[in-house]
């Protein structure tokens, strides 16, 4: 296998580990929902579940984002080149983490438990704006270019 090949395995299996720890998460707290919004005593249990889940996720999805960034960059550094869409491609990534991180400090971390369905929405809003910029990204890439 050629470094190029490799570089590509890497880039698109973190891209799909990424992708995929948002869809667990959204999952997880789909499933939480009820505990989370109900009694105080279920919604403590919950809640340590959910913070120790997002420990470990986290964990996955930094280094599923570095190994994106870094392939990334490699790849146009070898093999693609710097053109306009490579730094196109470069903005959206910082623009996802930055709106992702930025939500997550203004909507998600306030949060306590247990919390009325209408502050759990807060979680739902965060996975629309992943997805969208997820959504985005693939589209540059797939379509755009």
């Amino acid at each position: 296998m050629d470094f190029h090949a490799l570089l590509r395995v890497i880039h698109i299996t973190a891209f799909a580990a990424w992708f995929g720890t948002i869809f667990a998460t959204l999952f997880l707290l789909k499933t939480l929902e009820p505990g989370l919004t109900g009694e105080k005593k279920q919604a403590e249990e919950y809640s340590l579940l959910l913070r120790r889940f997002i420990k470990l996720e986290t964990k996955v999805a930094d280094v599923a984002v570095i190994s994106v960034l870094l392939s990334g960059l490699l790849l146009a550094h070898f093999y693609e080149g710097w053109h306009p869409w490579v730094f196109v491609k470069i903005g959206l990534m910082i623009l996802q983490i930055a709106l992702t991180m930025g939500y997550i400090i203004k909507a998600i971390q306030p949060i306590t438990y247990p919390c009325d369905t209408a502050k759990y929405r807060a979680w739902y809003r965060l996975f629309t704006i992943s997805f969208s910029m997820f959504g985005i990204v693939l589209l540059v890439t797939f379509f755009l270019r």
